[in-house]
């Protein structure tokens, strides 16, 4: 599947970012020249400057242009892969396995992962990802639970997430801005293991991420977690890796 016109625009947008061709401050081209240099209509340019506009990555200033936006400094512009499209590139077929989906209330740990006060409504939910070859073999490759802010996703516990990825979805409700994130190796517990089905005793990675997202209000843009996330990977046969950019 060709990848849109926008968001080939708006990864040249970002490579020039992170590579510090373009910081802070520095107008990017206009509509009219991104059109022409990518062939493609004003509409599809415009398409590109605006989500990256509304995710906090650029600004619009009226009657001068766009330009690029101020970073936080412990931020990071990455792209969130969906699990189901990395098995999907592979030739592969995608299932998943809803183990937990629910309302929870926040403790003093959970204010600490997402950022409401404690006694604040979020949601959870733990998901077993599995591929299934050519010949019909099927693998765990993740386990995942994830932490998500309600008020950014108030429809979370109604998808069908069988259907759609978690990071899919909300992907789609609440662009990405920015994420932190840790990566382990680690002997999971017990029920990780079985959650995994892997013997005893299996090296796994464990990557845990935060991501946020903008608001713009009338007077200015305001920084929001979406959802923190643990994944589980075992750790044979797994590679981690990639190229960091935003989406």
């Amino acid at each position: 599947m060709n990848t849109p016109r926008f968001e080939v625009i708006k990864k040249h947008i970002i490579a020039y970012i992170e590579q510090g061709d373009w910081r802070p401050g520095d107008a990017v081209p206009s509509e009219n020249q991104l059109a022409e240099q990518f062939e493609v209509s004003r509409m599809t340019a415009r398409r590109a400057l605006t989500e990256l506009t509304e995710a906090g990555v650029l600004e619009r200033v009226q009657g001068a242009g766009t330009f690029v936006a101020e970073q936080l400094p412990t931020g990071s512009l990455l792209e969130i892969r969906n699990i189901a499209d990395e098995i999907h590139e592979r030739g592969h077929k995608h299932l998943a396995e809803v183990i937990c989906l629910e309302q929870r209330t926040t403790t003093d740990a959970e204010e600490k992962l997402i950022g409401l006060p404690v006694g604040s409504v979020y949601f959870y939910s733990q998901v077993k990802h599995i591929e299934e070859d050519t010949r019909g073999k099927q693998e765990v490759i993740q386990f995942e639970e994830r932490y998500v802010n309600s008020v950014v996703a108030p429809h979370y516990l109604e998808q069908d997430f069988t259907q759609i990825t978690p990071s899919a979805y909300l992907s789609s409700v609440s662009p990405l801005s920015q994420a932190d994130h840790w990566v382990e190796a680690i002997l999971a517990p017990a029920e990780i293991e079985a959650l995994l089905e892997i013997p005893t005793g299996t090296p796994c990675l464990k990557l845990s991420r935060r991501t946020y997202s903008y608001q713009q209000n009338p007077t200015k843009k305001q920084k929001f977690i979406v959802n923190f996330a643990v994944l589980y990977h075992p750790g044979p046969g797994y590679r981690l890796g990639g190229h960091l950019i935003a989406s």
